[in-house]
């Protein structure tokens, strides 16, 4: 009888320590190479919808978290990767407020940034735009939150199609990508010219007239410009993409955005 009960405990003792080795192998994983990111609102409209769920690249840029225990901490100690590229998609640490931002990275140090008539320019050179299709998605709450969109064809009746304008922005380096366009002559859609420190990027929203990014000063609670170490990682993958308030709700369930990448 003593036999059996020192084996069941045991295989208790053992089963703990697996779960136990299981974790702490998951949580090292997290904190040095992905962090999962769920897209909480539409700033970044239509490349990223509110729902998105990725994991976050943290050695894109060749840092390692190593220095912090904790996912949000900022980076340090620079090992392998690449430097930060014009028109990537990154997650950063909000440089005055306690909580984690997604943008695309629109200017390097040394740049100059500057919006003419809701056109981005950088040094000095207009970053064309093409009409695309028009962005459409049902006017009906959306995420956890239960955010509405903004249409540009307001009002639009619950559950009616919500419109807005859309241009492919072709970026200096060649690279390009989607913006939305939900009004004309926006607060932001003319700006005096910022020019990035050292150090430092300048990042922006794809849906341009929904999106506090680095246009806002920090001085009115804007972004501003964020500092290299608070980077935390590039977005490459979307893994799964739900519209609804909850995972459960598996009819809000975006499957054409299962595993697509983020460009």
């Amino acid at each position: 009888m003593a036999d059996k009960t020192a084996r069941k405990e045991g295989g208790i003792w053992e089963t703990v320590k697996t779960i136990f080795w299981a974790l702490l192998i998951a949580g090292i994983f997290r904190t040095l190479f992905f962090q999962p990111f769920w897209i909480p609102s539409g700033s970044m409209k239509d490349t990223l919808l509110i729902g998105d769920f990725l994991f976050v690249n943290k050695m894109a840029y060749g840092y390692s978290a190593v220095s912090c225990p904790f996912s949000a901490c900022p980076i340090s100690g620079r090992i392998l990767g690449s430097d930060p590229e014009r028109g990537d998609v990154v997650v950063f640490r909000h440089p005055s407020k306690d909580v984690d931002f997604i943008k695309r990275l629109i200017g390097l140090p040394g740049d100059r940034i500057q919006m003419k008539e809701g056109i981005l320019w950088i040094n000095g050179v207009e970053a064309p735009q093409q009409p695309a299709p028009q962005f459409v998605e049902k006017k009906e709450p959306q995420g956890p939150q239960g955010l509405v969109p903004t249409c540009s064809n307001d009002p639009v009746a619950p559950g009616g199609d919500c419109l807005v304008d859309r241009y492919t922005e072709t970026l200096p380096n060649g690279r390009s990508h989607d913006v939305l366009n939900l009004t004309d002559g926006w607060i932001v859609d003319n700006t005096p010219e910022f020019t990035v420190p050292e150090g430092q990027y300048f990042f922006m929203g794809d849906n341009r007239d929904n999106s506090e990014d680095s246009r806002f000063s920090p001085a009115t609670g804007g972004l501003g410009f964020v500092p290299a170490e608070n980077l935390i990682g590039r977005a490459d993958l979307i893994m799964f993409s739900a519209a609804g308030k909850s995972l459960l709700y598996f009819w809000t369930w975006r499957p054409d955005r299962f595993l697509k990448a983020v460009h």
